[in-house]
C-alpha cells in the first residue's frame, strides 16, 4: 500500500497540472520577493512618476527617464510600477528608485506615508484612476509625445489637476475636442524629451538618407493612421528606386507585435523588398569592384523595429512618416528639413483641420500615391514647404529652442510643489 501511494505521489509531483501549479507558485514568490525589495520604505521624494502599464508599454516612460533623472537632481523622483515586468525593463536602464505596487491598498498605504506633492502621468492607462485616489497630490498628465492623433485629447484628462502641453496646437486641440474642460489646466512646457542631446546611431553615408517611419494601427479604426497596409510597399519601393539614396525603415514599435493581418503583410514585404536591395546593390559593388560596407557610397538600407528614433534624425535628409509625434518630433529638431505625411482616409481638407502640420507638407493619400516617387525626388532637391514649416513649428511648440523646454519643465514642478505645501498649511491652519 505504502509503495502504490509513493507511487502515486510521484506521480501527480511528476504530472502537467502540477509541474504548472510549482511554475506558479516559485513565480508568485518570486514576485514576492520584488515587491519586498521595492517598497520604497524609507523614500523622501516630493515627486513620483507614476506607470500603471507592463512592459508592451513601457516605451511610452523611457523617452522621460532621462527628463526625470533631470528633474531628480532639483526635486528627487521615484518611479512607481505596478508591473513586476516593467520594474525588470527600468532597473535596467535608470538609478531612479523604483517602487513595485501590484495592489491598491499597499499603493495607497505607501502614497500616505510618503506624502508625495507631486504626481507624473505618462499615459492615461486605467490603472492611473487608483493612483488618482490620493488626494493630497497634484497629479500632472504629461503623456509620451505631441502628436495630432485623436487619442491625444481624452476626456479622461478632467481628472488631472495639470496637463502639460507642448504649445499653442495642443490648447486648440483640446479646446475643439473637450466639452466643459478647464483650459487654465493646460501648462505650456514645451517638448523636453527632445532636449536630450543625442548621438546618431546611424552609420556614416555620402548618399542622402530618407527615414520611412509608420505609426501602428491603433486601437480602434477612429485612431487608426498607419500607412502600412495601404501605401507601405509603395513609399518603400520609390525611396528604394530614388538614385544615390538610403532608406531607413522604422515602424513604431508596436507594428512588429501588430496582429493586424494586412500590417503584419505590409511590414514582411517591406523587409522583403529592402533585404533584396540590399543584396542587389552588395552583387553590384562587387561586380564593379566599388565594395559594400556599413559605411561611405556602399552603406546599405536599414530596417530598426525597435529602439529610440530620435538619435537618427541627425542623419535624415527627408522624413516619411504618418500623422503621430515622429513628423511633429522631426520638425522641432530639423526644421530645415523635409516632410511628407500620409493620409489614409483621402480628404485632404479634414487632415489639413485635424493635423495642421500637413498644411506645411505634401500629403500622400489615395489619389496621390501614383506620384509617391517624384514627390520624394522634388522633395530632396528643392524642398517646397521650408517657409510653411518654420510658422508650424512655432504653432505647435511655441518659440523655444532645444533646452527651454526642460529647464520650464523643472521650474514648473518647483512651483507646483510650492503651492501644494501652501495650500495644505492654509487647509491645515482651518482645522
Amino acid at each position: 500500500m505504502s509503495r502504490w501511494v509513493r507511487k502515486a505521489g510521484l506521480s501527480a509531483l511528476n504530472s502537467r497540472p502540477w509541474q504548472a501549479t510549482s511554475r506558479w507558485l516559485r513565480g508568485a514568490k518570486a514576485i514576492e520577493r520584488l515587491e519586498a525589495k521595492y517598497d520604497g520604505a524609507g523614500l523622501e521624494t516630493p515627486v513620483i512618476a507614476y506607470f500603471g502599464d507592463g512592459p508592451a508599454k513601457i516605451y511610452q516612460i523611457l523617452q522621460w527617464i532621462p527628463i526625470f533623472e533631470e528633474l531628480d537632481r532639483t526635486h528627487p523622483v521615484a518611479i512607481v510600477l505596478r508591473s513586476p515586468g516593467a520594474l525588470q525593463e527600468l532597473r535596467a536602464v535608470t538609478e531612479l528608485p523604483l517602487v513595485l505596487k501590484r495592489q491598491f491598498d499597499p499603493l495607497q498605504d505607501f502614497y500616505y506615508a510618503l506624502d508625495p506633492k507631486v504626481a507624473l502621468y505618462v499615459n492615461n492607462g486605467v490603472r492611473n484612476f487608483q493612483s488618482l485616489g490620493y488626494a493630497p497630490m497634484v497629479h500632472v498628465h504629461l503623456n509620451h509625445g505631441e502628436s495630432d492623433k485623436l487619442s491625444m485629447v481624452s476626456n479622461q484628462v478632467k481628472a488631472y489637476d495639470r496637463v502639460f502641453v507642448a504649445g499653442p496646437a495642443a490648447i486648440e486641440r483640446h479646446r475643439k475636442a473637450l466639452i466643459e474642460f478647464d483650459l487654465g489646466k493646460l501648462v505650456e512646457v514645451g517638448r523636453p524629451q527632445l532636449d536630450i542631446e543625442q548621438t546618431s546611431t546611424l552609420p556614416s553615408t555620402t548618399k542622402r538618407t530618407v527615414m520611412y517611419a509608420p505609426t501602428w494601427e491603433g486601437e480602434n479604426d477612429a485612431n487608426n493612421y498607419t500607412s502600412l497596409d495601404l501605401f507601405g510597399e509603395a513609399i518603400v519601393a520609390a525611396i528604394l528606386s530614388t538614385p544615390n539614396t538610403r532608406l531607413v525603415y522604422k515602424p513604431h514599435p508596436r507594428v512588429e507585435q501588430s496582429d493586424d493581418p494586412a500590417v503584419v503583410a505590409a511590414d514582411a514585404r517591406i523587409r522583403e523588398l529592402i533585404a533584396e536591395a540590399d543584396s542587389a546593390e552588395t552583387a553590384g559593388a562587387a561586380a564593379d569592384g566599388t565594395g559594400a560596407g556599413s559605411t561611405g557610397a556602399g552603406a546599405g538600407h536599414l530596417v530598426s523595429m525597435q529602439g529610440d528614433i530620435l538619435p537618427m534624425f541627425a542623419d535624415v535628409d527627408l522624413m516619411v512618416t504618418d500623422v503621430s509625434s515622429v513628423g511633429l518630433d522631426f520638425l522641432y529638431l530639423r526644421p530645415e528639413k523635409p516632410i511628407i505625411i500620409t493620409d489614409r482616409r483621402d480628404d485632404l481638407a479634414a487632415i489639413n483641420e485635424d493635423s495642421p502640420i500637413t498644411r506645411a507638407t505634401p500629403v500622400v493619400s489615395q489619389s496621390t500615391i501614383a506620384e509617391i516617387a517624384d514627390t520624394i525626388a522634388t522633395e530632396l532637391d528643392a524642398d517646397t514647404t521650408a517657409a510653411q514649416r518654420a510658422e508650424l513649428r512655432e504653432f505647435y511648440f511655441g518659440r523655444r529652442a532645444v533646452g527651454d523646454s526642460t529647464r520650464e519643465f523643472v521650474a514648473t514642478i518647483s512651483g507646483l510643489i510650492a503651492s501644494r505645501q501652501r495650500e495644505m498649511l492654509a487647509k491645515t491652519d482651518l482645522d
